[in-house]
């Protein structure tokens, strides 16, 4: 099978990510490894605009460049999520639902534009919390992958997701995109946090709270009860204050570490045309990360 789809690229594989301050990211390693378990020759370079003194204006120079040097893919992380797009060939359908693209497949000639963050949300939700119910649920947060996973969270069956920001006027601006997409009424910029997660079944964060530079609780731990499940997307730590809080009192929880493989997951098997064995990447991710 891999000799199969390897023979319509190359003999081995050349990918990367682009962004700034991604020196911590555990994404090559992934790619790596999953590689190597595959017997593809698998190379993964970080493209941090941080290390090398450029900016999102020298997109267009790098990903000329990326491509010429016979790259297969890229991924794109924050800050070029957006711009990126105006020099891809083609988008995907949820890219440009989204309007946001973190996978650059180089093919034929030509650049598509991909998103797999929403899927990297979605995919360990069916996993573990397929049976929870989902008539109302509260996200907090409505930048950076808050619109992904949003678009997961309305293509999973949420029925009413009411959005919660500092930047008010972001939360209405993210619930109407998701409306227009999804339907109206769908999706919706909340008023008073404290009533909406009372009547919530489920609550998401997507804000960096409670990520190791940003520690704490996104919001009152005493909105917390048994029968509210939680998400974060946060995998720095993989167990949030968040988290620890809800499971003490009994809720069901999912945390941020396997969106962060089973994005690698759908980029790997972007670039090379192979299905990956998810579940060894999830346990090499977890040997990464431990707790």
């Amino acid at each position: 099978m891999a000799a199969a789809a390897l023979s319509s690229l190359t003999r081995s594989v050349l990918c990367g990510l682009i962004g700034q301050g991604i020196q911590g990211s555990l994404t090559p390693v992934l790619h790596e490894v999953e590689g190597a378990a595959q017997r593809i020759p698998y190379v993964y370079r970080l493209i941090d605009l941080e290390q090398i003194g450029r900016g999102v204006q020298d997109l267009p120079d790098i990903l000329t460049a990326a491509e010429s040097l016979g790259f297969n893919g890229l991924n794109i992380t924050h800050p070029c999520k957006q711009a990126v797009i105006p020099l891809l060939t083609e988008l995907s359908e949820t890219a440009r639902a989204l309007g946001a693209v973190n996978t650059v497949l180089f093919k034929d000639g030509k650049r598509m534009g991909h998103n797999t963050d929403w899927n990297g949300f979605a995919e360990p939700f069916r996993r573990k919390m397929a049976d929870v119910k989902r008539n109302r649920v509260v996200q907090l947060g409505a930048g950076g992958a808050a619109a992904a996973v949003g678009h997961a969270a309305l293509t999973l069956g949420v029925a009413e997701l009411t959005l919660f920001d500092l930047d008010q006027a972001r939360a209405e601006q993210l619930a109407a995109k998701l409306s227009a997409h999804f339907g109206a009424g769908r999706a919706k910029a909340g008023q008073d946090l404290a009533t909406a997660v009372q009547s919530a079944d489920g609550l998401i964060n997507t804000t960096p709270v409670g990520m190791t530079s940003h520690p704490g609780m996104p919001l009152p731990a005493d909105l917390l009860r048994p029968d509210l499940w939680v998400a974060d997307i946060i995998y720095f730590p993989l167990e949030t204050e968040l988290l620890k809080r809800a499971k003490a009192l009994g809720a069901r929880t999912l945390g941020g570490g396997g969106m962060a493989v089973f994005q690698a997951v759908e980029a790997f098997r972007l670039f090379t045309g192979i299905e990956p064995d998810s579940d060894r990447m999830r346990a090499h991710f977890a040997a990464l990360r431990p707790g």
